[in-house]
């Protein structure tokens, strides 16, 4: 049975919103998740209040992107901006997963760090059977999160090994690299932040829609 967030293709989540026009550049371009940045103390947070105000009248699936916070901290920052998922980015443990899937409907989806498909196999075994989705990110240290970095995993085709989650690619992805990215991986989702801004926390209208694109050209069935 397919993961639902492959149902139709491969989807595309914008993360690291902060401006209402750009989640209206972000649904008009076709993208599916918005992601917004809700632990404090980095570059794209975001108050809950003021999230929840930009994503307002939106139907793009909410993604609550969170940072080490508690399972209860981080469902009450979910609540408050209506998230229909929730994205964990730091250190969490299976434990958590499994204490904050208890306190609300969301999906949960953990985000690894991976400098090898040997990285890739070890949070497949620790997370898989707790959460909905691995996020899969290039490792650069001293950075929480991926920062950006690419995932070196090029030759090693990621669709085998996360096979029993959904898969969502991430990291150092540009409307110009992530067409091969999608055709090599086959990921269920790939998720971009800086690879489509004009500078940190805004994005451009133009590279957002450049992007998709390109995640839909290469996703489309072979004819």
């Amino acid at each position: 049975m397919p993961h639902p967030e492959a149902e139709a293709g491969v989807a595309v989540k914008i993360c690291g919103l902060r401006r209402r026009e750009d989640v209206r550049a972000v649904e008009r371009a076709g993208a599916r998740y918005a992601g917004v940045v809700l632990s404090r103390g980095f570059t794209r947070s975001i108050e809950p209040g003021r999230a929840a105000a930009i994503l307002d009248g939106t139907r793009l699936t909410r993604v609550a992107v969170v940072v080490d916070e508690t399972p209860e901290e981080a469902a009450r920052l979910a609540r408050l901006v209506g998230a229909q998922v929730v994205q964990l980015h730091g250190e969490e443990s299976p434990e958590d997963v499994r204490a904050l899937r208890g306190l609300g409907p969301w999906k949960v989806w953990k985000a690894v760090r991976a400098a090898s498909p040997a990285n890739v196999e070890e949070a497949l075994a620790r997370y898989g059977g707790v959460v909905d989705a691995l996020l899969l990110e290039g490792r650069r240290e001293g950075v929480v999160g991926g920062g950006g970095a690419r995932l070196e995993v090029e030759d090693h085709p990621l669709r085998e090994p996360a096979r029993s989650v959904a898969f969502v690619l991430a990291g150092g992805l540009t409307p110009e690299s992530v067409g091969a990215a999608v055709e090599r991986h086959r990921p269920d989702v790939v998720d971009v932040s800086s690879g489509v801004e004009a500078r940190p926390g805004e994005k451009d209208a133009t590279r957002v829609r450049a992007f998709v694109e390109a995640v839909a050209r290469a996703g489309a069935p072979a004819t």
